[in-house]
Order: structure tokens, then sequence, then C-alpha cells
């Protein structure tokens, strides 16, 4: 197999891999089964997009402005404890369990835009995607087998994340078992969120 492509699929996933925001939200929908290959798709899009533009030279965009670091670090922390006390108020009510035992879907809409805030305004994402795997593949000649090995990684752990999370289902039928994994979640949340906010003050 290319070196390349292997390093590039190993550093991606490995990266990847660390429980955040946007993986969280993946896994819970996909346990909720709503809107499951429509997250998979935009997750893996915008990853693809952003490793993309860190192998072919714009991984100083971030680097190069401080103002505008700090404001994403403001914003995602921001929004992660939003999100953070709204799954503390599911834990409360249970009410993730209704959510996942109702027939009728969620507004796509509404679930794709949470989905791109968690994404975009994750600075970490940047720091992973745009700085990390573009400075990285400068040290492979065979830069485009690099990016081709990133995205495949990204591809497999979002479709794996999302459609895995229903062998789960038969462990979350019961309303502890959604209380759990809403307070879990919640402190995912609130710890990612305190970290932003200690980049800024």
């Amino acid at each position: 197999m290319n070196t390349a492509f292997l390093s590039g699929f190993l550093l991606s996933f490995s990266l990847i891999l660390a429980i955040g925001p946007q993986n969280a939200f993946v896994l819970r929908q996909g346990l909720l089964k709503k809107h499951v290959l429509a997250i998979a798709l935009f997750c893996t899009l915008s990853d693809i997009i952003l490793i993309l533009l860190g192998i072919f030279g714009f991984g100083s965009i971030i680097s190069n402005f401080d103002n505008l670091s700090q404001y994403m670090f403001v914003i995602g922390g921001v929004w992660l404890s939003g999100y953070g006390f709204l799954r503390l108020k599911g834990a409360y009510s249970a009410d993730s369990l209704l959510e996942a035992s109702n027939n009728q879907e969620s507004n796509l809409k509404l679930v794709l835009i949470n989905c791109a805030v968690l994404t975009w305004f994750n600075p970490h994402v940047y720091i992973d995607t745009l700085i990390l795997i573009g400075t990285v593949s400068i040290r492979f000649e065979d830069s485009l087998y690099f990016g081709l090995g990133a995205c495949l990684a990204s591809f497999i752990f979002f479709f794996s994340l999302a459609f895995g999370a229903r062998l789960l289902s038969p462990f979350m039928s019961s309303k502890k078992a959604w209380q759990i994994l809403d307070l879990i979640i919640a402190l995912i949340m609130f710890i990612l969120s305190f970290s932003m906010f200690q980049e800024v003050f």
C-alpha cells in the first residue's frame, strides 16, 4: 500500500477518533435513527473540504489571524455550553427517549444547522485539518495519495459511527439509558467549552 496514503489514513483516523461535539452529535442522531445519511454525508464532506484545504496550502489561514481564532473559540465555547445545557435538560426530562420513540421526523434543516455549527465553529477542527494534516502532508511527494487516505478515513469513520450506532439501539430502550447518554454528552460539551474559553481568557 502507498506509504503516503496509509499515513494520511492513519493520521486522519487518529485525529477524528477523539470524542468531540461533532462525534457526540452524530452518535446521538444515529441512535435516534433520524437523518442519519444526511448527517453522515454532511460531516464527511465538511471534513474532506477542510482536509483538502489544509493539504493544498491553506493551513496558514487560521494561524495568521489571531483575532479570527479568538472569535471562533468564544463562539464555539458559547454554543457548546448551550448544547450542554440542552442535553442536561434532556437528561432531566428524559425527552430523548420520547424523541427516539416518536415516529415523526425531526426538522432536517434544524438538525443540519446544529451539525454545521458544531462542525464549523469548532476551532480544533481547523487545527487538526488545516494546520496539522496540512503540515504533515508536506513530508510526502504524493500529497494527493496522502489526501485520499485522509479523506477515506473520514468517510469510513462518520458512516461507521452514524450507522453503527443502531447496534446500540437495543441497549437504549430505557429512560435511564438515554438520561445517562445525555449526561455524558453534556459533560463532554462542558469540558470542551471550558477548554475553548481557556484559549481566550
